[in-house]
């Protein structure tokens, strides 16, 4: 029998499994395995989690998944509460593997003739489905090329589930004998939403945290936030929580973890973002502000700060264009000539194409494959 969340998440905390093959956070690797994992919380783990909250008079969604994942949920959440309606979703921020699963509960509300879940998010979030809707092409094209997924087996969505409540700072509402606070902060998106229920001590970060290094630093997306994440983690640390639902990857139980987890994830970020700048005041080029900056050693065995993800480097890069723009600090990339005409000119001083590349297949067998591709 495979082990259940609860089981996996100890094991995981204690450093015991492996988050990068076997439990990867960012990956379907649990099969849409769904446990009520507190009385009254089902918590449903694919690519990204899911969790429904039962108030005693209806159920509130905290996320909604991807529409790879819209049908597998809505059956895990009838089998465990089939009579109840689902009359409320939270949108932690406007990622596609967060805010695509509403379909099958909009539609049954449509056909028993009631309201639709009213879903909550923050102010910033309907501009950012107007910016996938003006990028769908693009936005297919980098999630191929990360994931590794076929054209012809994925394509960007060009229809959202706009929300029908948005706030600015905070919202509270309540549904049952339940509060759901909403709290507004900045990391991966400008829109992110936390989400704490204090009856139940319940913290629910979205992707603030995810049982990796934080996505701080992803090459290809919009500009993400480091300072302001390692201010909303502290902030949901002294919520006193005793459960915590990431939005990637497993639950974290017990509030003192719950704290080590999120104030090593604020201490990380913190020190990546100041050596940085320690060095852009310095006014050096990005060359070496990525191969200076260092990751403290304390942080190195963490099992939940692994750059299983993300890495390092990129949040440097991040936090460069947050303070600094695009430009490296290297004259000749100002306005540079072709790629293809520069590496002939460089095979040409090489002496010839059968050069560099017999150099690079050696590098390569050395283990130096940074180099190699360079070359």
């Amino acid at each position: 029998m495979a082990d259940s969340i609860r089981a996996l998440a100890e094991r995981h905390w204690n450093g015991d499994g492996d988050l990068v093959h076997e439990h990867h956070p960012v990956a379907p690797v649990l099969d849409r395995q769904a446990e009520e994992i507190a009385p009254g919380v089902l918590t449903f783990v694919s690519i990204a989690s899911v969790s429904t909250v039962d108030t005693g008079d209806g159920l509130v969604l905290l996320d909604t998944g991807g529409s790879f994942d819209a049908d597998h949920l809505y059956d895990q959440v009838r089998a465990w509460r089939p009579g109840s309606n689902v009359d409320a979703a939270v949108f932690s921020h406007h990622h596609v593997d967060h805010v695509l699963g509403l379909g099958r509960f909009d539609a049954e509300a449509d056909e028993s003739g009631r309201d639709r879940p009213v879903v909550y998010a923050h102010a910033d979030t309907p501009e950012h489905f107007r910016r996938y809707e003006r990028t769908t092409g693009w936005n297919a094209a980098i999630n191929q090329r990360q994931f590794g997924l076929p054209p012809e087996l994925f394509r960007w969505p060009d229809t959202y589930r706009y929300p029908d409540l948005t706030y600015r700072d905070e919202l509270t509402f309540t549904k049952g004998g339940l509060t759901f606070e909403l709290h507004h902060g900045r990391g991966e998106t400008d829109d992110a939403t936390w989400t704490y229920v204090p009856e139940l001590r319940l913290l629910h970060p979205g992707d603030l945290f995810i049982w990796a290094i934080p996505n701080a630093g992803n090459p290809q997306k919009v500009q993400r936030y480091v300072s302001d994440w390692a201010d909303a983690l502290r902030a949901m640390a002294a919520t006193g929580a005793e459960v915590m639902l990431s939005g990637h990857g497993l639950p974290i139980f017990g509030a003192e973890r719950i704290v080590a987890a999120l104030t090593d994830t604020a201490d990380l970020l913190d020190s990546i973002e100041r050596q940085t700048l320690e060095l852009m005041n310095l006014g050096v080029t990005l060359d070496r502000v990525i191969h200076e900056v260092t990751v403290p050693e304390r942080f190195a065995d963490l099992p939940y700060l692994q750059p299983v993800y993300d890495h390092p480097q990129f949040i440097v890069r991040n936090v460069w264009r947050r303070y600094g723009g695009w430009h490296d600090g290297e004259p000749d990339h100002l306005l540079p000539a072709p790629r293809a005409q520069q590496a002939t000119e460089w095979v040409e001083l090489a002496g010839g194409i059968d050069r560099v590349l017999a150099r690079a297949a050696r590098l390569a067998d050395d283990g130096d494959l940074r180099m190699a591709s360079h070359l």
